[in-house]
């Protein structure tokens, strides 16, 4: 039998980053939270944290740190079923930026509507929101990986199409001689952060362009994207669902036409995480059939 306690205290440490922070959340001391860390790690013989800065979890810690994720909403779904009274149910996911700004809410509005959820959601980079998951800290994510991790399912929901866009002034300023090698190397592009090498990949592959070889600015931001190209400040690649508006004024124009980067989603969570996260993997599944490319044009 798992005494819970002792994996509230290493789940708390790991969110707070300190064990006196994780200590005031508990409402217990600074030494009680130590010694059920240490109970924990001499009942497994190993260590279940890195004590670094940031504090990392072990794959122990994280293996644990999942399981009582589940099992926290296990008991929230078994408590709405045992009283009359709706009870809120947290879901920690973790998303990318492009899907957040787009089509991920439209896809939970009616869970939201009908339930009382209390989302908690990590925004990263579609190839890093797995490790979110692997680490324990959520019970879904949406990334590019296939892969399914031990203890998981892995469902398919299409394709983001990615398009190359730029403002009719950028275009004058910057491309008057067209889009090549030369005219790439000094128009202003944007990365979402040091993770994403979408347009790092573009460069090299259809230009021989290597990082550092034209200026690039990082925006940790989907909207920030959009607003910074309007602003003449960069061209960049956009989801086409966050700009179908401004492609149909002719704000923006899509500068590659016949260059269409195409990002794969998956919806990967945990088997055995409760009733609530069947319904949100069913949920998106049927709404990204809808508003997601099911295929690559090639």
């Amino acid at each position: 039998m798992q005494d819970y306690k002792l994996f509230m205290a290493l789940d708390a440490v790991l969110k707070e980053q300190s064990f006196d922070k994780a200590a005031k959340r508990l409402h217990i001391t600074q030494s009680a939270v130590s010694q059920r860390i240490k109970q924990l790690e001499t009942e497994y013989g190993q260590p279940l944290l890195i004590r670094s800065q940031p504090i990392k979890a072990t794959p122990l810690g994280q293996k644990l740190l999942g399981h009582y994720q589940r099992v926290q909403q296990l008991e929230s779904e078994l408590e709405i079923q045992l009283v009359t009274h709706k009870q809120l149910q947290r879901l920690p996911l973790s998303v990318n930026a492009d899907s957040l700004a787009t089509w991920f809410v439209d896809a939970l509005t009616p869970l939201l509507q009908q339930q009382q959820i209390e989302l908690n959601l990590y925004v990263e980079d579609e190839s890093r929101t797995w490790e979110r998951l692997s680490s324990g800290e959520v019970l879904g994510c949406i990334t590019s990986k296939e892969k399914v991790m031990t203890g998981g399912e892995s469902h398919f929901l299409g394709y983001m199409e990615y398009l190359c866009v730029a403002t009719p002034d950028f275009i004058t300023r910057y491309f008057a001689t067209g889009i090549n090698e030369t005219s790439l190397q000094s128009a202003p592009a944007i990365t979402f952060d040091q993770h994403d090498d979408m347009h790092i990949q573009f460069l090299a592959q259809h230009y021989s362009l290597q990082q550092g070889q034209y200026p690039c600015h990082t925006i940790r931001s989907s909207q920030g994207f959009v607003d910074l190209t309007l602003a003449n400040g960069a061209y960049s690649f956009n989801s086409r669902l966050h700009i179908e508006a401004y492609l149909k004024t002719g704000q923006l124009i899509n500068i590659l036409p016949d260059k269409v980067v195409y990002i794969p989603l998956y919806w990967h969570c945990w088997q055995l995480s409760g009733n609530l996260i069947a319904q949100v993997t069913q949920a998106m599944i049927e709404h990204c059939q809808t508003v997601l490319a099911q295929t690559t044009k090639a």
